[in-house]
């Protein structure tokens, strides 16, 4: 079957495994699920959780702001091309990353 008749989610998936066929040492993410159903969205996430525990380093660039909270340990937020906080992934909030995504500089606990 050709990839560009799979589902949005199934194509994700595809598009994962090629990348991981060069055995990279970290995997770039943009917007990993957009666009694809919510089924297949958890099977992306577990498949990054599970990624990321067998120690590759996974960066993940998502404008999914719930997203960002369930799966990252570190969130690192910009304004205009400015970094405006680097906060765990426990001190990560809705409310502090979206006051740093309006330029405010948010200072860790």
């Amino acid at each position: 079957q050709l990839v560009a008749a799979l589902s949005g989610g199934n194509q994700q998936k595809v598009v994962i495994a090629r990348w991981l066929a060069a055995q990279p040492r970290v995997l770039i993410l943009d917007e990993p699920t957009r666009g694809i159903d919510i089924g297949a969205k958890v099977e992306v996430h577990r498949i990054i959780s599970q990624l990321a525990a067998d120690g590759l380093g996974v960066l993940l660039i998502s404008s999914d702001l719930p997203e960002v909270l369930a799966m990252a340990d570190r969130v690192l937020v910009m304004h205009e091309g400015r970094l405006t906080a680097e906060l765990q992934g426990g001190d990560a909030t809705q409310e502090s990353v979206m006051f740093a995504a309006t330029g405010q500089t948010v200072v860790a606990r």
